[in-house]
């Protein structure tokens, strides 16, 4: 389901599948990063936190969010090159046992006039949990292929 630069239309919503965030994620994703915060990976600190239980590290959700866009599959084969993020913010917690969803706007889709082989798509993304809160949103920057002509 390639799709390339000139198949995507600004405003275009895409809405997708959810992961649930477990336990071994977050552990897994301790190790990996060095992020061993105790409101991550200890209980008892984490029960006084404002919290009440362990969260997910911000990183990790935003990891997961590559992933469920990239298993969208609309990029497989066009994409050249993730170049940016901005203006990412964390909205709310990920706890153990939350699925979260991704649902993107095309923002902008525009063929570089220097390059014509290639364009940069600009998505809005929003990271959604099952109680239908926002806890995640900004925008994706990414290199993709034109189609030839």
């Amino acid at each position: 389901m390639e799709r390339f630069i000139q198949d995507f239309k600004e405003g275009e919503v895409y809405e997708g599948g959810g992961r649930t965030i477990t336990e071994a994620d977050i552990v897994q994703f301790s190790g990996l990063s060095w992020d061993t915060n105790p409101v991550h990976t200890n209980a008892v600190f984490s029960e006084k936190s404002p919290f009440g239980v362990r969260i997910a590290h911000g990183a990790l959700t935003l990891a997961v969010v590559t992933g469920l866009s990239a298993k969208a599959g609309f990029l497989d084969g066009t994409a050249i090159a993730f170049l940016g993020i901005d203006d990412w913010r964390f909205l709310g917690p990920v706890l153990i046992g939350d699925t979260i969803r991704l649902r993107w706007v095309v923002l902008e889709a525009k063929r570089s006039a220097s390059k014509p082989d290639r364009g940069v798509l600009k998505r809005r993304m929003e990271v959604w949990n099952q109680r239908d809160q926002l806890v995640q949103r900004g925008i994706f920057i990414t290199m993709v292929k034109a189609r030839p002509e």
